[in-house]
């Protein structure tokens, strides 16, 4: 990262990190240096395995190949983190895209603005309009879940716990302000913002309400993109509902790797000591891509990758 930490005592207090409320919740692992560059290979975690590759699904049927390879930029906290080389996998089989990935476990909006200096835990070369400038991407996808703690210093104290109000008027700003960001260095080319919706919190479900609601409104304002993945992974009359099982899909019921109790029809999205996390295998003190096959990872995923395939073509 950008600058030197004590190492073992950082990560003990990452694996506090927040995320319900989301200022106290399920742990994430310590946020590390992404390698920035084309292609889910190059994002960070482990070499490629036989475990991490069988994440990537099964290939689709081929769509109708896209006018142009877009390039895809892939900004966001530890749900991010955890699904950057499936959804790489997928943008490569579907669209051919060129793809970069930089998620950073624990962040916010405001840590990817340029500006915050010390106060991030995202580097100034990993900042949004940084890498904007350096890849000139058609898709800026941003998937943040709304996090408030100890470490995101940059939100200078204010959390949904202690100050609703204070917390979304600032979300709202930060939107705003991180769009903004993005298209003042993006010269005659500015990329599609895509805003990946987030899923049902058990906790504060009105708070993940109101996120996407800011999430919307700036893709409204601006003229960008939203990506219903939360969609995915709530009940089909329930969007804001949380369960920690659902039906399997018919996707699901014909790759049976995806739909964990096929007796009863079901697949799990969560693990049962994490209610926010959709990767089936433990959290770990190093940040990682998730290696094990996760329906929830793939529900999402697909959710992106259907939203930039129809904004391509």
């Amino acid at each position: 990262m950008g600058r030197t930490w004590a190492g073992g005592v950082l990560a003990g207090l990452l694996l506090l990190a927040a995320c319900g409320d989301p200022s106290s919740g399920p742990g994430t692992a310590q946020p590390e240096r992404p390698v920035p560059g084309t292609a889910a290979a190059k994002a960070p975690g482990p070499s490629p395995s036989s475990t991490t590759q069988q994440q990537r699904p099964p290939a689709s049927a081929a769509p109708e190949a896209p006018a142009k390879r877009p390039t895809v930029l892939y900004l966001g906290d530890s749900l991010a983190m955890e699904n950057q080389k499936v959804l790489g996998g997928l943008l490569q089989d579907e669209l051919k895209a060129r793809y970069t990935s930089a998620p950073y476990s624990g962040t916010t909006l405001c840590d990817y603005i340029e500006g915050t200096g010390e106060k991030s835990l995202v580097p100034a070369r990993d900042k949004a309009a940084a890498l904007v400038r350096s890849l000139r991407p058609d898709f800026v996808v941003l998937q943040f879940w709304g996090n408030a703690w100890d470490y995101t210093w940059c939100m200078d104290g204010i959390t949904h716990g202690k100050d609703p109000a204070r917390y979304f008027a600032r979300y709202t700003s930060d939107a705003r302000k991180l769009t903004d960001q993005i298209a003042n260095v993006s010269g005659a080319k500015r990329p599609k913002v895509v805003w990946v919706l987030q899923g049902p919190d058990p906790i504060t479900p009105d708070r993940v309400r109101r996120v996407n609601a800011i999430y919307e409104q700036q893709a409204d304002a601006s003229g960008d993109l939203v990506a219903d993945a939360g969609k995915e992974v709530g009940p089909a009359d329930a969007r804001y509902t949380w369960s920690q099982h659902l039906p399997c899909t018919a996707y699901e019921r014909d790759h049976p790797a995806y739909c964990t109790q096929p007796g009863s029809n079901r697949t799990a999205l969560h693990r049962d000591d994490d209610y926010l996390h959709f990767c089936l295998a433990p959290t770990t003190e190093k940040s990682r891509p998730c290696p094990v096959r996760s329906p929830g990872i793939l529900r999402m995923t697909r959710a992106i990758t259907k939203a930039l395939t129809a904004a391509t073509n």
